[in-house]
């Protein structure tokens, strides 16, 4: 495979660890923990690993070598880091003992299940370092739910003498590695199973997890494309730019991009269901920072908006809802696709009903036809962008007719998602994802299942930073899932209190009417440290830094 001359280059990058992490380290547990929510169900449901306090590693003797084996997965979309975090737990686990294995099973959980897998040798881990994707073992979407999967998977551990899983994931996957962790305590199996904090969506993060890995390159490498965007946008001064971003259930990559690059308009989710905004609401705000510009003679400007964020109007949000509970029945999974608009429609609410009319054919079409694994609306399917813009000029169309526009409105249209998924991880990434993954052999070396690894104190310097593990159960509660209440991990939405807003929220007019675009450039990988190791202005904002 012919490398490019930066993939030569970078391979040579050492990423950083947290001192705790150099040499022996010690045990430091505290207080006894409990989930965010539905305390006393999420108990029931993990009496076996519930409870346990969070961990922290300093500097010490508690943790002996020891001869083991180590499977690794990963699970769900991709996102920047994840080479990073297998080379840091497999340099990790070799540093315990040079006799220890890692095999790493192919295309996600289901290669636990259907027994595929590969040894990870220093070759193969040596071709793959700082690298983007997730491509050395490859990635899927298999839910680890059923009995029959645990007794498939626990097979092949034995098989290959594993002691510990380490599943690297977002919520939906790390929630399956506690349902697994548990079933194997419970079982008495004697394997650990250990996660890894990953999405670049930003929204598995709390108190314990800063930031979820990916979120940083991710966020710059869409921010250097929204900067081009606002660069050609200000040269020819005659476009207005939609761009969706991803992040469906919150809207953390939008405001870390806004962050970064001054858009005139940013659309946050939270806040639009917050104050019970309707479409038309949005629509009548940018036809108004549109005609605000336009009265200025600038007929261009950029508008981010969330993927999700036709999720978060309160009207559509509940039509959602009531779409997902009508859908999961089994009477409608028998309904053939031609009749499924029709069969949905007999089966809503007036109201919803009233709002699904509303809509145009081919959004109500999505919403009624197309769902992810998990039963849910695909809503990156739904093309917001181009739904905001047409909305936006009929709008205009009809305040020109009133005397109260001006200009002229000629919108293009951008999607970015799969552009920052596997982008070469940024040196904060690259340092972030080695150390949460040999940060996992510690953990396993500590004998702890059922916890995440977790590195705190990001916005220091590396060195500084602390390196641990929290239960997952910590993390739960429970929510409903193809009509059933289930125990996951609460996402964590965009605080409308928080740092990042406010700062926002308190410079947005001046961005909306004034033009401030921001340049962020390409990801720097060698040069001043205030350039090519800094962090998300939203870890800087949160952690006042």
């Amino acid at each position: 495979m012919q490398k490019s001359s930066l993939q030569i280059a970078r391979a040579s990058y050492q990423p950083k660890l947290p001192e705790a992490l150099k040499g022996t380290v010690s045990v430091k547990e505290g207080e006894a923990t409990r989930s965010v929510g539905d305390q006393a169900e999420i108990k029931a449901l993990f009496p076996n690993t519930y409870g346990m306090p969070v961990v922290e590693f300093v500097p010490g003797t508690g943790v002996a070598e020891g001869r083991f084996n180590v499977g690794v997965i990963l699970s769900g979309g991709q996102a920047p880091g994840g080479h990073n975090v297998i080379s840091g737990l497999f340099d990790g686990i070799r540093a315990l003992n040079p006799a220890n294995k890692l095999y790493g099973f192919l295309m996600g959980p289901g290669g636990l299940v259907d027994h595929k897998y590969i040894e990870l040798t220093d070759s193969i881990i040596d071709d793959y370092r700082n690298t983007g994707g997730f491509d050395i073992i490859g990635s899927g979407r298999t839910k680890l739910e059923e009995t029959d999967q645990f007794e498939s998977g626990i097979k092949i551990l034995r098989q290959l003498d594993i002691k510990a899983l380490v599943i690297i994931g977002g919520d939906d996957s790390n929630t399956n590695a506690c349902v697994l962790a548990e079933y194997y305590q419970a079982k008495g199996y004697g394997v650990q199973v250990i996660g890894c904090p990953k999405t670049i969506d930003g929204d598995l993060k709390n108190a314990q997890i800063e930031t979820s890995f990916g979120f940083d390159t991710a966020t710059k490498t869409y921010s250097e494309l929204i900067g081009n965007i606002e660069r050609d946008c200000n040269s020819s001064r005659k476009y207005w730019h939609f761009i969706k971003l991803m992040g469906r259930s919150a809207s953390h990559i939008a405001l870390e991009c806004a962050l970064q690059t001054h858009p005139n308009i940013c659309l946050i989710s939270e806040e639009i269901e917050a104050e019970d905004r309707s479409l038309d609401d949005i629509v009548s705000y940018i036809a108004g920072v549109v005609a605000a510009r336009a009265a200025e003679g600038n007929n261009f400007g950029t508008v981010l908006i969330p993927e999700g964020l036709i999720e978060f109007v309160p009207a559509i949000k509940r039509l959602i809802s009531e779409l997902n509970d009508i859908l999961a029945t089994d009477e409608a999974r028998a309904v053939s696709r031609e009749n499924q608009i029709e069969y949905v429609r007999t089966h809503m609410s007036k109201e919803n009903l009233a709002t699904f009319n509303s809509l145009p054919a081919g959004v109500a079409s999505q919403l009624a036809l197309d769902r992810d694994p998990h039963g849910n609306v695909q809503v990156s399917l739904i093309e917001t962008e181009k739904l905001l813009s047409h909305m936006v000029g009929e709008k205009l169309a009809a305040m020109k007719k009133a005397g109260q526009y001006v200009g002229k409105f000629t919108p293009m249209h951008h999607f970015f998602g799969y552009e920052g998924r596997c982008a070469a991880p940024s040196n904060f990434d690259a340092d972030y994802c080695y150390s949460l993954g040999y940060n996992a052999s510690r953990l396993i070396a500590a004998g702890k299942t059922g916890y995440m690894s977790v590195i705190r104190g990001t916005t220091a310097p590396a060195s500084e930073w602390i390196a641990g593990g929290v239960p997952i159960t910590m993390m739960m509660n429970l929510e409903k899932r193809s009509g059933k209440m289930k125990p996951v991990i609460r996402k964590a939405l965009v605080e409308l209190d928080g740092a990042p807003f406010k700062y926002y929220k308190a410079h947005r007019d001046e961005w909306a009417i004034k033009t401030c675009f921001v340049f962020p450039g390409a990801i720097q990988y060698w040069g001043p440290s205030e350039v090519c190791d800094q962090t998300t202005v939203t870890l800087q904002l949160e952690q006042k830094k």
